[in-house]
Protein backbone atom coordinates (compact mmCIF):
# COMPACT_ATOMS: atom_id res chain seq x y z
CA UNK A 1 0.00 0.00 0.00
CA UNK A 2 1.40 3.39 -0.95
CA UNK A 3 2.05 6.08 1.62
CA UNK A 4 -0.73 8.16 0.06
CA UNK A 5 -3.25 5.35 0.49
CA UNK A 6 -2.11 4.73 4.07
CA UNK A 7 -2.47 8.43 4.87
CA UNK A 8 -5.95 8.49 3.30
CA UNK A 9 -7.01 5.41 5.30
CA UNK A 10 -5.76 6.93 8.56
CA UNK A 11 -7.45 10.25 7.79
CA UNK A 12 -10.74 8.47 7.08
CA UNK A 13 -10.56 6.47 10.34
CA UNK A 14 -9.74 9.54 12.40
CA UNK A 15 -12.48 11.59 10.72
CA UNK A 16 -15.04 8.85 11.38
CA UNK A 17 -13.97 8.60 15.02
CA UNK A 18 -14.28 12.36 15.49
CA UNK A 19 -17.70 12.30 13.87
CA UNK A 20 -18.75 9.71 16.45
CA UNK A 21 -17.30 11.86 19.26
CA UNK A 22 -14.72 9.22 20.05
CA UNK A 23 -10.98 8.81 19.85
CA UNK A 24 -9.62 6.44 17.17
CA UNK A 25 -8.82 3.92 19.92
CA UNK A 26 -12.42 3.96 21.14
CA UNK A 27 -13.77 3.60 17.61
CA UNK A 28 -11.55 0.56 17.04
CA UNK A 29 -12.39 -1.18 20.34
CA UNK A 30 -16.04 -0.48 21.04
CA UNK A 31 -18.17 2.29 22.48
CA UNK A 32 -18.05 4.65 25.44
CA UNK A 33 -20.19 3.38 28.30
CA UNK A 34 -20.87 5.73 31.21
CA UNK A 35 -21.50 4.56 34.75
CA UNK A 36 -19.88 1.11 34.60
CA UNK A 37 -16.32 1.82 35.81
CA UNK A 38 -14.98 0.99 39.23
CA UNK A 39 -13.23 3.83 41.05
CA UNK A 40 -9.91 4.59 39.39
CA UNK A 41 -10.57 2.23 36.48
CA UNK A 42 -12.32 4.54 34.00
CA UNK A 43 -10.88 5.19 30.54
CA UNK A 44 -11.56 8.94 30.54
CA UNK A 45 -13.99 11.84 31.05
CA UNK A 46 -14.56 11.46 34.75
CA UNK A 47 -16.14 14.88 35.19
CA UNK A 48 -15.51 17.62 37.70
CA UNK A 49 -12.54 17.15 39.97
CA UNK A 50 -10.84 14.58 37.75
CA UNK A 51 -8.57 14.75 34.75
CA UNK A 52 -8.87 11.60 32.66
CA UNK A 53 -8.07 7.87 32.69
CA UNK A 54 -8.05 6.28 36.12
CA UNK A 55 -9.36 9.36 37.92
CA UNK A 56 -12.94 8.43 38.78
CA UNK A 57 -13.37 8.53 42.53
CA UNK A 58 -16.41 6.33 43.14
CA UNK A 59 -17.62 3.05 41.68
CA UNK A 60 -20.09 3.44 38.80
CA UNK A 61 -19.55 7.21 38.60
CA UNK A 62 -22.12 8.42 36.08
CA UNK A 63 -19.86 10.86 34.27
CA UNK A 64 -16.91 8.46 33.84
CA UNK A 65 -16.72 6.11 30.87
CA UNK A 66 -15.05 2.87 29.90
CA UNK A 67 -14.82 1.35 26.43
CA UNK A 68 -17.01 -1.75 26.13
CA UNK A 69 -17.87 -3.98 23.17
CA UNK A 70 -20.50 -2.39 20.92
CA UNK A 71 -24.03 -3.27 22.01
CA UNK A 72 -23.18 -4.34 25.57
CA UNK A 73 -23.25 -1.04 27.49
CA UNK A 74 -26.92 -0.86 28.35
CA UNK A 75 -27.31 -4.58 29.01
CA UNK A 76 -24.39 -5.14 31.41
CA UNK A 77 -25.34 -6.59 34.80
CA UNK A 78 -24.28 -4.20 37.54
CA UNK A 79 -24.98 -4.14 41.30
CA UNK A 80 -28.19 -2.31 42.23
CA UNK A 81 -27.97 1.15 43.76
CA UNK A 82 -28.23 1.53 47.55
CA UNK A 83 -32.01 2.05 47.32
CA UNK A 84 -32.43 -1.15 45.26
CA UNK A 85 -32.92 0.65 41.94
CA UNK A 86 -31.34 -1.27 39.07
CA UNK A 87 -28.11 0.32 37.84
CA UNK A 88 -27.40 0.32 34.10
CA UNK A 89 -24.67 1.68 31.87
CA UNK A 90 -25.48 4.46 29.43
CA UNK A 91 -24.18 5.76 26.12
CA UNK A 92 -24.59 9.27 27.57
CA UNK A 93 -23.39 10.91 30.78
CA UNK A 94 -25.46 9.91 33.82
CA UNK A 95 -26.40 12.18 36.71
CA UNK A 96 -25.84 9.51 39.37
CA UNK A 97 -23.10 8.19 41.60
CA UNK A 98 -21.30 11.51 41.23
CA UNK A 99 -17.98 12.03 42.92
CA UNK A 100 -18.14 13.96 46.12
CA UNK A 101 -15.39 16.32 47.20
Amino acid sequence: MSNQLKAAAIFTAVTAAIALNATPAVAAKGEKCYGVSLAGKNDCAAGAGTTCAGTSTVDYQGNAWTVVPVGTCETMELPAMADGTPRKGSLEVLDRDAATS
